[in-house]
C-alpha cells in the first residue's frame, strides 16, 4: 500500500531532530518527532508502508510489529487531518 502526501502540505526538516508539516489550505502546522519525520520523508519519495517499516528497522532496534504499529499510528493521524491519503 502507498500513502500519498497531500500536494498542499509542505515539510521542513529540523536537521534530523524532527520536522514541521504545514497544510497550506488550513494554515495549520504539525510537529513531527524524529521517527515521524523519517516516515514523512519516505512517503514523499513514494515509498510504501513496507519501505517505511524496513527503514525504521534499519535505524532503530525495534521489532517488525513495533515498527508497523508506529507507522500505522502516524498514518491514521495524518489521514484524520487530511494530510495524506492511501492508494
Amino acid at each position: 500500500m502507498i500513502v500519498i502526501p497531500h500536494k498542499d502540505v509542505v515539510y521542513t526538516d529540523f536537521q534530523g531532530t524532527g520536522g514541521i508539516l504545514v497544510d497550506l489550505n488550513t494554515k495549520q502546522y504539525y510537529q513531527l518527532n524524529e521517527t515521524g519525520a523519517l516516515i514523512w520523508q519516505v512517503l514523499e519519495k513514494g515509498g510504501s508502508v513496507n519501505d517505511i517499516v524496513a527503514e525504521i528497522r534499519n535505524i532503530y532496534e525495534v521489532s517488525i510489529e513495533q515498527a508497523q504499529a508506529s507507522v500505522e499510528r502516524l498514518i491514521v493521524n495524518l489521514e484524520s487531518k487530511k494530510l495524506v491519503r492511501r492508494s
